[in-house]
């Protein structure tokens, strides 16, 4: 049974000390699409196997912590997409490893508020993951796999809260809720007892997370171009989370505007914003 953190760890070493060699759960979903095709391991398209690893941020960190600990000495190379991991895997040593892996919704079962928390936080990657790539396409980037995860990867740690300290979790969460004023990054470190973007540091060099993540760490690459294009994303998402009415939109949709060359109707049209917001920006343009 997975030991749940009910109080919090004094700091970030100890919240690194735990995290570090838990065993990481997954989505029900992923499971029973993994399931559907282990019968072809031996054939499938590793793309398309990635492409259901990648729906799924708990799978996909578990990718990268696995090629992590199975690293040959003579492999230099960062690894930055699921597609090539899953190459330098193969497919059949991924299924072998893969075996009764922990499903998350089993183990939140006594934890509902935490469960709907994470699904909120997963669909909210998701998107972000979807926009960073792409935006990144629009921008002719070739990492545009590795800006992609990087969006999708951007919350891990607070992934792994809900997974690990779902009370502390939905804490946060309600305490957010009730305070929409507050910072959620104060929040955190005040409910956690230490800062989420050190836990993540550490974690991405320990798991061998993409890179560019530490990158979205540091204030002084704010304005790198592939750093804003996740960090947009990742705003966009969290700011449309509950609708399209947050009054820090215009500010996200300026900047991303500047990002990928758009003018803001086009922009909102390829984010899926409502149309009488799409129709009122093309007015305003004078289209």
């Amino acid at each position: 049974m997975t030991l749940m953190i009910d109080f919090p760890f004094p700091g970030t070493a100890a919240w690194v000390e735990h995290f570090k060699e838990v065993e990481l759960p997954i989505l029900r979903l992923t499971s029973t699409r993994l399931a559907e095709l282990r019968d072809s391991a031996d054939v499938i398209n590793t793309r398309e196997l990635a492409n259901i690893i990648v729906h799924d941020p708990l799978m996909t960190l578990r990718i990268f912590r696995f090629m992590k600990e199975n690293r040959s000495r003579s492999q230099n190379a960062e690894i930055t997409t699921i597609e090539r991991s899953l190459m330098m895997i193969g497919t059949q040593r991924f299924y072998d490893s893969c075996q009764d892996l922990p499903i998350i919704e089993h183990q939140l079962k006594t934890y509902p508020k935490a469960m709907l928390g994470l699904l909120k936080v997963i669909a909210r990657s998701r998107q972000a993951s979807i926009w960073a790539r792409d935006w990144a396409l629009l921008r002719q980037n070739t990492r545009f796999e590795e800006i992609s995860l990087a969006a999708l990867l951007h919350d891990f740690v607070e992934i792994l809260m809900h997974c690990f300290a779902p009370s502390l979790a939905t804490t946060v969460r309600e305490r957010l809720a009730s305070h929409p004023g507050l910072r959620t990054r104060a929040i955190q470190e005040e409910v956690f007892g230490a800062p989420p973007q050190e836990i993540m540091r550490e974690l991405i060099g320990l798991w061998g997370l993409p890179e560019l993540l530490l990158s979205l760490l540091d204030p002084a690459n704010a304005d790198i171009a592939n750093v804003r294009n996740v960090n947009l994303a990742v705003d966009l998402a969290r700011h449309t989370a509950t609708g399209w009415q947050n009054p820090a939109l215009p500010d996200d949709l300026l900047a991303i505007s500047e990002l990928v060359h758009l003018d803001r109707g086009n922009l909102l049209e390829r984010v899926g914003a409502p149309e009488e917001m799409v129709l009122a920006a093309r007015a305003a343009e004078g289209g």
